[in-house]
């Protein structure tokens, strides 16, 4: 005989009454079937619906029961019929000419196989801490939560719920829903489950917001401002020092191109002469980019930091990078409310340190550097990526080309 029950979300007001009915919470059917114990999902959040699914289970006499989730597959013991990935168990429903049941897969089981690999593989650190993110610290609890125990419960409907509990951005949204889609994707690839439940999620509507950068008036600005910089919690080295730490970091990152880890992780025998090796390109030959000589003088000029290392310009090597970023991203911050630029209707600029990237693309695209060559300095993976974000930069060069033809006209009709 089967019963239907309901398996209550933890912010659930009836949660401690698994017979109440009128809630939203994931319905589920338990008792025994054929001599067989049962406890299954309903795949609904009706009681009805559930009701109408128990009676269809009991009429159904070749309806394959599934086994008691008694045991993870991890600690299935490998047997004739099992082994310590998936394990098949035999079924009184033989009888009925059923073929064997495979043992199921629970979620967490798949998320420690899939985050295992993804370690394996030698991914970014920053890559792995936003799978763990994703997975162990938000799909995990919320499936738990649902009521969800085992991958194949976790349909279409399952997804969209899972996603409309993010409160993300709607770039950040897009990636964590790809995310979500890969790791499904790595599922069917195991045999764990037939069909990706992800992937008829609607896609996320991202705007992408045109991308702005520091003309040189606005830059100048920002470098007079390093000049007066001062923060009034105090600092570990001289005030003087810290400003031209300040200075020489907003130098780098504009003419080099660099993003502020990079800049603030940088190596000193990366500066050769004038020349700063960006990276190692697929094909194994190195990328320079040749930096002005004022911006070479300060570097070779900088002040120690609190904690100096001779091996770096910014950072001391203690800790993880993330730290020394969050304090420069700080001190951005002061530095850009000083130097308080304003947009054309009055209102301040938002301003940001990856715009000295930005500046560093658009000032090379606008002074005529081919698309794929600031690519390649850019250290994209296709240029592609470099189209998305500069193409506008790309025609607003060509406007500029025009005009200069125009002027030409005027000249040679004098």
């Amino acid at each position: 005989m089967l019963s239907v029950y309901t398996r209550h979300s933890a912010d659930c007001p009836r949660v401690q009454d698994g017979s109440w009915k009128r809630c939203k919470c994931p319905k589920w059917i338990w008792g025994t079937l054929d001599g067989e114990f049962v406890r299954r999902s309903a795949r609904t959040r009706s009681w009805e619906q559930a009701e109408e699914f128990r009676r269809n289970l009991e009429q159904s006499p070749t309806a394959p029961p599934v086994p008691s989730p008694s045991l993870p597959v991890s600690e299935v013991a490998p047997t004739q019929l099992t082994s310590p990935h998936r394990s098949m168990q035999a079924s009184p429903l033989a009888a009925y000419g059923m073929p064997p049941q495979k043992k199921r897969i629970t979620i967490q089981y798949a998320l420690e196989k899939y985050l295992t690999d993804a370690k394996s593989r030698g991914l970014e650190k920053a890559t792995l801490s936003k799978l763990d993110t994703t997975f162990k610290k938000q799909f995990l609890p919320w499936a738990i939560g649902e009521g969800f125990e085992y991958l194949d419960e976790i349909d279409l409907d399952a997804a969209q719920n899972f996603r409309s509990t993010w409160t993300d951005g709607a770039l950040a949204k897009s990636k964590k829903q790809e995310r979500l889609i890969g790791f499904f994707w790595s599922c069917v690839r195991r045999g764990y489950i037939t069909q990706n439940p992800a992937l008829e999620m609607g896609k996320i509507k991202v705007i992408h917001v045109p991308t702005d950068y520091f003309p040189r008036d606005e830059f100048d600005k920002i470098v007079d401002a390093t000049y007066v910089y001062g923060d009034p919690r105090g600092g570990f080295i001289p005030l003087e020092d810290l400003r031209l730490r300040l200075r020489a970091m907003t130098l780098l990152m504009r003419w080099s191109g660099l993003r502020i880890r990079d800049a603030v992780t940088l190596e000193k025998p990366r500066l050769q002469g004038d020349s700063l090796f960006l990276y190692q390109a697929k094909t194994g030959t190195p990328v320079y980019v040749p930096l002005p000589p004022f911006v070479v003088k300060t570097l070779n000029e900088l002040p120690p930091g609190a904690r100096p290392n001779p091996r770096y310009f910014f950072w001391s090597g203690n800790g993880e990078p993330k730290s020394a970023v969050a304090n420069w991203q700080r001190a951005f911050r002061r530095l850009f409310e000083i130097a308080a630029i304003k947009k054309l209707d009055g209102t301040l600029k938002r301003c940001h340190p990856h715009m000295f990237r930005d500046t560093f693309a658009v000032e090379n695209l606008l002074a005529g550097i081919p698309i794929d060559q600031v690519s390649l300095l850019l250290g994209h993976a296709s240029v592609r990526i470099t189209e998305k974000s500069y193409a506008p930069f790309v025609k607003a060069r060509q406007l500029q080309l025009q005009e200069s033809v125009r002027n030409a006209w005027q000249i040679a009709s004098l």
